[in-house]
């Protein structure tokens, strides 16, 4: 899991699995709050998720900043990448 897209793919499966999130619905446009309907209890379970995922410890600050389905793709690949 090295390219984007396959990232995108992974992440779009756990919110159709996770929060039951319509596919149609999961782009990397998509707004966690406003458009995917996340909260914040959900965006725990989110790098819960995520962390099993990368097998890295996410820390909270890298993760304020994340508003979109793109912002979490990019996260996540700066994390399997980094040095």
């Amino acid at each position: 899991m090295n390219s984007k897209e396959e990232i995108f793919q992974k992440v779009a499966s756990v919110f159709e699995e996770l929060f039951e999130t319509a596919p149609e619905l999961i782009t990397l446009e998509s707004n966690l709050y406003l458009d995917l309907d996340i909260d914040s209890i959900d965006a725990v379970d989110l790098v819960i998720e995520l962390r099993k995922m990368t097998g890295k410890k996410i820390q909270p600050e890298d993760f304020k900043l994340v508003r979109t389905v793109q912002d979490i793709v990019d996260q996540v690949y700066s994390l399997l990448n980094e040095a």
